[in-house]
């Protein structure tokens, strides 16, 4: 195989050991591989000349033409410049050098003519340019018109001539060598079914383009291709799952009817019908079901999942439901006993406070067989921990826990692996879900029950607060009680607690007549406990926290959820936030408390959450505004390590090439096709390289 992009960056024309050590340190460029993967994170349009007035505050960047009429240094010391004016037919405006300013007085010369680029500024009411680009205007110059590629550089860089200019530079002596080597890594059938520009086209013109037209074409197909062959990967796992694992067959649902017609005490919404008619469907399939199921927070995905439970005992396997906290873990306990209970099913809650003497007990009626669900925390993949026949296994808010904590619970049983469960309230957009799950079956309850009134929510300033107190106390009044939220200033620990403690202060002022509670992540679990049993019972009427109480315990009589400095708070965890009230079936409230100054970002946020309480369209938005890796934390960040597709910007690129995938391996499973060459030789290289094969040939 060719391995021509394995080369060594430093043996590039122009680059040599000092300049390839730092393209090694500062931009991981290693090999000629990277270089060319290098993408420019921006475009400037050289394609037209403004004229000076024209400029106004909609230009970003403009270019001009014209002649230096004078200059002169202004100022002195720190704030000396150096201001030259350029004059066109239709006005004069001033470029502006702080910086290098005697160097640049000798190089200008007045009286001829110049090609300026830059970004205009507007300042004492006219328009200027600040360290524009200038080159002498020539017939050649300004026949040319072209896109600029701008890459991202470093202070290290440029002073060793490495700007962005330097870098493209560098971009088009590798052009100049490697076009034989840039070999088509998909089957011609895809390219010209999706209309795809040519390998070689694409990466010539991603970085030199002529024009618009030939940029968007290039980015397509790159884009196309990264989100290809990261999908083609997904489902190959995926089908080498169903082909190599084989699951129980669990198709008797006698205890389900029994518990549906007799004890089921409400309606199940459409949502969740679907989702365990898919659920039953994997269960007696005799393939291992590996099913994630999505749901907003309040929409039923535990009934669901006890339901599916009640197929899986009805068969005579055991069940396990993993939560991330004690807290979760006992609600789910406290929630679904009863049930058990009716039905003469043996349940058992297991901790890490759990005594030793629980503990014994459980193991014995676990192994026995006795024990047919069994709920916990962590506690639950301890090795004394042995099911007789673990049939499911259900992990609660999935993104809490580690992968080698999964696998322990999936290696509960030793014979066959159970079928595997795993929900989460944390809506994720479809593109994330398709990239971070799409080895995964993907299950969504998009419906609230019935009776379920939507939560209101509203914007308020600091300066309103008398308000809303006024509002709270009227709710009170009725019997309600309130979650008023603190963030986490991260500076500081000790702030945070003063934050707090001076909110908890100001709240038994305003409201004397009532009893307030307070929680934080710094106090004992025993001490977290007791605060929410006490708010449980309605012993307070005001729960003042920080996030620590995100997922927590259902409140039915909760009304209103009050989160100060809302601004500073991500949208996900407003939506988490806005989700602990609305268990009951009286109206509830979400306010959002800010200051008057706020960024657009926040701005924006504060606007999603009062204009919907859909999970999925939130989502959407925070994945925009917030990228894919902030979302989702740096342990996923290397699924995503895309180099040009943006999963926020571009879901309509994945969604096509997913298809194509599936349409490959549908069709020719182990890529044996000869048509299908070029994408196993890519798969390959995949495989073999460190290099990131899938971007570049």
């Amino acid at each position: 195989m060719d391995r021509f992009f394995d080369t060594r960056i430093e043996f590039l024309k122009g680059v040599g050991p000092a300049k390839a050590e730092l393209l090694n340190k500062e931009l991981e460029i290693f090999s000629f591989g990277d270089l060319i993967q290098y993408y420019p994170f921006r475009y400037e349009d050289r394609t037209k000349f403004h004229k000076i007035g024209e400029v106004n505050h909609s230009n970003a960047f403009v270019q001009l033409k014209g002649k230096i009429s004078h200059l002169e240094m202004v100022g002195a010391g720190r704030k000396k410049r150096l201001v030259a004016y350029l004059s066109d037919d239709t006005g004069e405006m001033e470029l502006v050098w702080f910086k290098g300013a005697q160097w640049m007085l000798n190089k200008i010369k007045v009286g001829i003519g110049y090609i300026v680029f830059g970004k205009p500024s507007f300042f004492n009411g006219r328009f200027n340019i600040p360290h524009p680009e200038i080159d002498l205007l020539t017939s050649a110059n300004e026949a040319t018109s072209f896109f600029q590629a701008v890459y991202p550089s470093t202070e290290k860089l440029r002073s060793r001539f490495l700007d962005s200019k330097g870098i493209s530079r560098l971009v088009r002596n590798l052009f100049s060598i490697s076009h034989r080597h840039i070999r088509e890594s998909l089957s011609e059938r895809i390219c010209n079914h999706y209309r795809l520009a040519t390998k070689q086209d694409a990466l010539f013109h991603v970085h030199f383009p002529k024009d618009q037209n030939t940029l968007r074409r290039a980015q397509y197909r790159l884009k196309f291709e990264e989100f290809f062959y990261l999908q083609l990967r997904l489902i190959k796992l995926k089908l080498t799952r169903v082909e190599k694992f084989k699951g129980q067959v669990f198709n008797s649902t006698k205890i389900l009817t029994e518990f549906y017609n007799h004890h089921l005490p409400f309606e199940l919404t459409n949502a969740q019908k679907k989702v365990i008619k898919e659920i039953y469907g994997d269960l007696k399939s005799g393939k291992q079901m590996n099913r994630l199921i999505q749901g907003d927070v309040g929409s039923g995905k535990t009934i669901v999942s006890f339901l599916c439970m009640l197929v899986v005992i009805g068969n005579g396997a055991q069940t396990a439901l993993m939560a991330p906290t004690e807290i979760l873990a006992d609600q789910h306990y406290n929630g679904l006993k009863p049930f058990a209970d009716e039905l003469g099913l043996e349940m058992a809650i297991l901790k890490g406070s759990s005594k030793k003497s629980e503990r014994k007990h459980i193991a014995e009626k676990l192994s026995d067989g006795a024990l047919q669900i069994l709920i916990g925390t962590h506690a639950l993949i301890e090795d004394a921990v042995q099911f007789k026949n673990l049939g499911l296994a259900i992990v609660d808010e999935q993104h809490r826990f580690g992968v080698a904590q999964r696998a322990k619970l999936w290696q509960k049983n030793q014979s066959v692996f159970p079928h595997i469960l795993v929900m989460t309230a944390t809506p994720i957009p479809r593109t994330l879900a398709m990239t971070l799950y799409g080895d995964l079956d993907v299950s969504i309850i998009d419906e609230l029950p019935a009776g379920r009134k939507e939560i209101l929510t509203m914007h308020k300033y600091d300066s309103n607060r008398l308000e809303t107190f006024g509002f709270l106390r009227k709710q009170m009044a009725q019997g309600r009680q309130v979650y008023i939220v603190y963030p986490l200033i991260e500076e500081s620990e000790k702030l945070d607690l003063k934050h707090l403690t001076d909110g908890y202060e100001a709240v038994q002022r305003a409201f004397p007549e009532y009893r307030a509670g307070i929680l934080h992540g710094k106090m004992k679990a025993e001490a977290k406990d007791w605060e929410m049993q006490r708010f449980l019972k309605n012993e307070t009427q005001i729960m003042v926290a920080t996030t620590v109480i995100e997922v927590g315990v259902n409140v039915p009589n909760a009304t209103v959820m009050v989160v100060e400095n809302a601004e500073r708070f991500g949208l996900a965890q407003l939506h988490q936030l806005r989700g602990r009230v609305g268990r009951g079936a009286d109206q509830s409230y979400c306010i959002l408390i800010t200051g008057y100054k706020l960024t657009r970002e926040s701005r924006k946020r504060i606007n999603t959450m009062v204009s919907t309480t859909n999970g999925f369209e939130i989502a959407e938005a925070d994945l925009k505004l917030r990228g894919p890796g902030d979302l989702l934390g740096t342990q996923q960040s290397g699924i995503l390590d895309l180099l040009i597709a943006d999963l926020g910007k571009d879901s309509q690129i994945l969604e096509i090439a997913r298809q194509a995938a599936e349409e490959v391996l549908t069709d020719d499973p182990n890529l044996e096709k000869a048509e299908n060459a070029p994408i196993r030789q890519q798969v390959k290289s995949q495989r073999k390289s460190s290099l990131n094969w899938s971007r570049i040939s």
